[in-house]
């Protein structure tokens, strides 16, 4: 599995190179509410193996919460259950809010 930087999330947002990309968000929906980034898909951590047809394992699949340790826990989940191109967005919604939209809310 792979890290990614929320600035390389951002380059690759502005070129159009993730446009095929799943961005996975395994936050829980209160936190969701509180600040989410565009594109990602909510599935929470815990309901993610029922929802898990949703996802397509062929893409390149970007799972992210709050400072990236859940996320980290499902991509493995994700490449154990066949998924070839995984990536854990490193810090995540925090570093986001923080390192690129600092108008976004933190919590």
């Amino acid at each position: 599995m792979r890290e990614l930087s929320v600035q390389a999330l951002k380059a690759a947002r502005d070129a159009g190179t993730a446009a095929d990309w799943q961005l996975i968000d395994v936050r829980e929906p209160w936190e969701h509410a509180l600040c989410a980034l565009p594109g990602a898909v909510l599935m929470p951590m815990r309901g993610l193996p029922q929802r898990l047809r949703e996802l397509d394992p062929a893409r390149t699949t970007v799972v992210l919460c709050h400072h990236g340790v859940r996320s980290h826990q499902v991509a493995v989940w994700l490449e154990r259950n066949g998924f070839k191109d995984v990536v854990n967005l490193r810090g995540g919604m925090d570093a986001w809010a923080r390192e690129i939209e600092p108008e976004m809310a933190v919590y």
